[in-house]
């Protein structure tokens, strides 16, 4: 797993920074959505953790507070989250560079796929499901979640259609899971 995991125990950045200012409160989708708008034009809080491999998603936790997580993302084409849930976090990501792909389930017909580009942002409730992959080589992204996250859903489909969920820790990379093996 690559990743980097700063001191969480600093509640702001101290140097005039969108951290700086946040509210003593969980921030709806709409605020987390802002947040990642705000802090992708502040690559002095960020730049120096990007880093890419083909065979884990690097990542590195930038702000952490009992009322929001904010995270830098890097990806490849060969980095996937798998499809995924954020347990009771609603977020936001902002992709400051290159493209990611951004799949929805859809039940009884072919998954929804969104490329979302660099410079665009997207927000979303604790009811999303997703998946995310890098579209693109060396793409870098920013979420922000709150609550924090603790606990995110992990789902596999099975070649009939079946899905299951599987609770993990945020500290867990994510990936595809396994797929199941077709019963008899």
């Amino acid at each position: 797993m690559s990743r980097d995991l700063l001191d969480h125990a600093v509640p702001t950045t101290g140097g005039g920074s969108c951290l700086d200012d946040l509210p003593a409160r969980a921030l709806d989708a709409r605020e987390l959505r802002e947040l990642v708008d705000r802090l992708a034009d502040e690559p002095g809080l960020w730049r120096q953790h990007v880093a890419f491999s083909d065979d884990e998603r690097h990542y590195a936790s930038l702000y952490r507070d009992e009322f929001v997580d904010v995270w830098l993302l890097c990806w490849t084409p060969q980095n996937d989250t798998g499809w995924h849930d954020h347990d009771v976090s609603s977020g936001a990501v902002r992709v400051v560079q290159g493209v990611l792909e951004e799949n929805n389930p859809r039940i009884g017909g072919d998954h929804l796929r969104t490329e979302v580009g660099e410079g665009v942002s997207f927000a979303f409730g604790p009811d999303h499901i997703h998946r995310l992959v890098g579209a693109a080589d060396a793409s870098v992204s920013i979420h922000a979640y709150s609550p924090p996250l603790w606990r995110l859903g992990q789902y596999s489909i099975s070649p009939e259609g079946v899905m299951r969920r599987v609770s993990v820790s945020y500290a867990d990379e994510l990936r595809p899971m396994e797929q199941e093996a077709p019963t008899a």
